[in-house]
């Protein structure tokens, strides 16, 4: 598509107007991204080493801590870049390739929730069949279903905003290319764009989120008719670490997408997109190790044979 920009770059406000603060933040964010970073590659080399871990449940939760390294890296990298070179600016090429990005890996944070609480789903009220319903052709087909989908909408996204013309080098209310703030920048008519985040947006938030609601309905029926002791307790403990992060992750979008206009404010945007762009994923590989101990046993053996090798260099 022919771009229909006139200009060249964008200027991102950051995280915070006051110097001092920002310096200070950016600290922060460095710290909390290096967390990320290590703990969700962790929790993939975990997985990955362990042949216990190969299920279908850490098949996903594998992909899941690789979404939330991309979510962060896309939106965080590019922050900190700015912040420490002192130039709060973006191409609009660059611009348009971060918007993709965050989109895509966003979106697959939703549906790999919902694929996940669907296996929860199969685990405990299908026990007997849940070899079969969960296949590897099955748990493959998943995951290129949840990463063509999201690729659709991001692209869909992408495109139509190529299609704007931005005839003043504005400023983004942010601290990185979000498609609200950019497209009040468009001096064309935006309704088209609107109405597709509307539709789209809300498809891929509102579908992933009802199927998540729907798994747990009937998970907890099944929990509360089990009447063995000790049995519905350990068949909830393995849910509880996804129900965490669905509770913060959903919480905090719809605070932010779904508010009313004459509550929502430039700080709080920023704020909840730091909680989902960088602290949802922070908190990830510590909510489902430290209540997992397949988990904390694989990380352990990880951990060990990497002092055991590194003795030996």
């Amino acid at each position: 598509m022919e771009n229909q920009s006139s200009i060249s770059e964008f200027f991102l406000r950051g995280i915070s107007e006051s110097p001092e603060q920002e310096q200070l933040l950016f600290g922060i964010f460095l710290c909390m991204y290096l967390v990320t970073f290590s703990g969700n590659v962790l929790i993939i080399l975990a997985i990955s080493s362990d042949p216990h871990l190969h299920t279908p449940m850490y098949f996903f939760l594998a992909n899941l801590s690789f979404v939330d390294i991309g979510l962060t890296s896309s939106t965080v990298v590019k922050m900190l870049a700015n912040v420490q070179s002192q130039h709060h600016t973006i191409s609009y090429a660059g611009c348009l390739t971060q918007m993709y990005f965050f989109l895509m890996f966003g979106d697959l944070d939703s549906f790999f929730l919902a694929v996940m609480a669907y296996d929860h789903y199969v685990a405990i009220c299908h026990p007997l069949q849940y070899s079969t319903v969960m296949s590897r052709r099955v748990c493959g087909l998943l995951l290129a279903l949840c990463w063509v989908l999201t690729h659709i909408v991001a692209l869909t996204h992408t495109l139509l905003m190529a299609q704007l013309s931005f005839c003043v080098a504005g400023e983004v209310p942010h601290f990185f290319c979000d498609i609200t703030p950019v497209l009040k920048l468009s001096c064309s008519d935006t309704h088209i764009n609107e109405l597709m985040v509307f539709a789209l947006g809300g498809t891929v938030l509102i579908v992933p989120f009802i199927c998540i609601v729907i798994s747990y309905i009937h998970i907890i029926s099944a929990i509360l008719r089990v009447r063995t002791s000790g049995v519905g307790s350990k068949a909830f403990s393995t849910c509880s670490s996804h129900l965490c992060v669905v509770c913060v992750f959903y919480g905090t979008l719809f605070s932010t997408y779904l508010c009313p206009a004459s509550v929502a404010s430039v700080k709080k945007d920023i704020a909840a997109a730091a909680v989902y762009t960088v602290v949802i994923p922070m908190l990830n590989p510590f909510i489902y190790s430290l209540r997992n101990k397949d988990m904390k046993g694989a990380l352990k053996k990880l951990l060990s044979s990497k002092r055991i090798l590194s003795s030996y260099i």
